[in-house]
């Protein structure tokens, strides 16, 4: 089945920028989305009122391999972890890149399993959780927790066997896959493109280039279940609120919203937002679940907000300055990042419904593939981010970002 994300690989010889000026806040010539208004601010007085206080920089760059790329990122606690498309996940101590910049005194290989990529990597507690293009999930232990150099242990690989071997033998479990061909509903027969963790980590959601989505208990990796035909195309991002919604984003150019029903019940459709040119890649919700981003390969990222009567998402405008697809985005405070097929970063914040472009962050030499983003430090007056962005350069950058609190 071919590739249903738009990798948009390039070649330049730019290096890490450290650029100090605010990046530009829109592109006159995007044309995409024309019939959703731009939520990008115009206003000369908001140009005007910090025009040298919002500062960002690249700390440093992690080299990846020169024959793979890294695929996704993924937070926990004081580990960056990475996985590649040669199916390597790598791990990162980030104390120490803070306190040295020298990422070779922390770099360790966890695992190489799997056939073809790492495509998304959830940390629950002293779990990891990766989705692989081999079709499967793989479970991993984090051993010493607490200390500078984690180990890790292969614990399972879903659909277990003894999930395999409970619906092997009853006839209504298995689902035409293709036309000669069946199999049990627990497997995925394509790509694992993403994975979600609901709030309290019980449940573990994944998405498929396969048009499912399956819902797994993290305590005995069960799957509970799994919604077939879920889009008409590959599945390519989910993302879940902490009141249990749950959104997916698919090549067919829609976002579909889940929910579970109350005791046993399972998930459903409750809604459909239809109004992006062409695949969906990326999607990221606000800390508090109220605003949803989308971004696809028309080159806008659109922003849903709940509305307050029926609960359902409005989209209220887009985000335009990316000259080539979104494939990646990250929310952290009010700050929005996106990463774009144009080799470039751009980092948005929205104040009171209005969206402006903070830094265009450049210096990857590929498309960004990933990103993923944490906060440094906040005080009364300036708060300090932490972005971390891999592309298909092989390389990892580690970029900070200062913007004043007020």
């Amino acid at each position: 089945m071919e590739h249903h994300r738009s990798d948009g690989a390039s070649s330049s010889s730019s290096s890490c920028s450290h650029h100090l000026q605010p990046g530009p806040q829109s592109v006159s010539s995007q044309r995409s989305m024309a019939s959703v208004p731009s939520l990008n601010s115009q206003s000369r007085h908001q140009q005007e009122t910090h025009p040298s206080t919002n500062f960002h920089q690249c700390l440093t760059t992690l080299k990846g391999h020169t024959s793979s790329y890294t695929s996704c990122l993924a937070l926990s606690g004081k580990f960056l972890y990475a996985g590649s498309s040669d199916r390597e996940i790598r791990s990162w101590n980030r104390s120490v890149l803070l306190s040295e910049l020298d990422p070779e005194n922390s770099i360790t290989n966890i695992a190489l399993s799997g056939k073809g990529a790492v495509k998304s990597i959830v940390a629950q507690s002293d779990k990891l959780f990766s989705a692989h293009q081999d079709h499967k999930i793989r479970v991993w232990k984090i051993s010493n927790q607490e200390t500078d150099q984690q180990e890790y242990t292969h614990v399972a690989t879903l659909p277990t066997l003894g999930d395999r071997a409970s619906k092997i033998l009853i006839p209504k479990n298995h689902v035409q896959i293709r036309r000669h061909k069946k199999c049990t509903w627990v497997h995925h027969v394509d790509t694992v493109s993403a994975l979600a963790l609901s709030k309290d980590e019980t449940l573990l959601y994944s998405v498929s280039w396969d048009r499912t989505v399956k819902i797994w208990r993290t305590r005995d990796f069960s799957c509970l279940e799994s919604v077939t035909n879920a889009h008409d195309d590959a599945i390519n991002a989910v993302a879940v609120s902490d009141d249990g919604y749950v959104y997916t984003g698919s090549a067919d150019r829609k976002i579909k919203v889940w929910k579970k029903g109350e005791g046993e019940k399972k998930h459903s459709l409750v809604d459909t937002l239809e109004r992006h040119d062409s695949g969906i890649n990326a999607l990221a919700l606000s800390s508090d679940g109220s605003v949803l981003y989308s971004g696809a390969s028309d080159r806008s990222i659109l922003v849903w907000e709940k509305d307050e009567e029926d609960g359902k998402m409005e989209l209220v405008g887009a985000l335009r300055g990316h000259t080539k697809s979104i494939l990646c985005l990250a929310v952290v405070w009010d700050l929005v990042c996106s990463g774009s097929a144009d080799r470039t970063i751009r980092i948005w914040r929205g104040i009171e419904k209005q969206y402006s472009c903070l830094a265009v962050l450049e210096g990857h030499r590929g498309a960004i593939k990933c990103i993923t983003a944490a906060i440094d430090r906040c005080d009364s007056s300036e708060a300090s981010f932490l972005v971390y962005s891999g592309s298909l350069d092989c390389d990892v950058k580690m970029w900070q970002i200062v913007v004043p609190v007020s």
